[in-house]
């Protein structure tokens, strides 16, 4: 599966009313599922027993993809454009010894 293919099939699933901002609630929601995603790494720090599965992170997760999908629907951007723009970012954050750090102008 490609990440257009997915980001079709994720839209066809969408129950929200976008409104005048059709971005708003998809990047709430990317936020909210991040967050549980965080939630788990958190129970493993503290030491949970069990510790989350990875079918808990791998559900977690699927909602994050998603939110995201469903972000760059309503912004009418492709994902693949988004994870080609990414690794060519990171390749040449990676070229520059850039790589460790923090900001986004590196």
């Amino acid at each position: 599966m490609t990440f257009k293919d997915y980001q079709t099939a994720a839209h066809t699933t969408a129950a929200y009313n976008a409104g005048n901002a059709p971005a708003i609630y998809p990047t709430l929601g990317l936020v909210n599922e991040a967050g549980e995603v965080a939630g788990l790494a958190k129970r493993i720090l503290r030491g949970d027993n069990p510790p989350p599965s990875a079918d808990q992170f791998k559900a977690e997760l699927g909602d994050v993809l998603w939110y995201l999908a469903e972000c760059c629907t309503a912004l009418g951007i492709e994902m693949d454009d988004v994870a080609a723009y990414n690794l060519a970012k990171l390749k040449s954050r990676q070229e520059r010894g850039q790589i460790k750090g923090s900001g986004d102008n590196r």
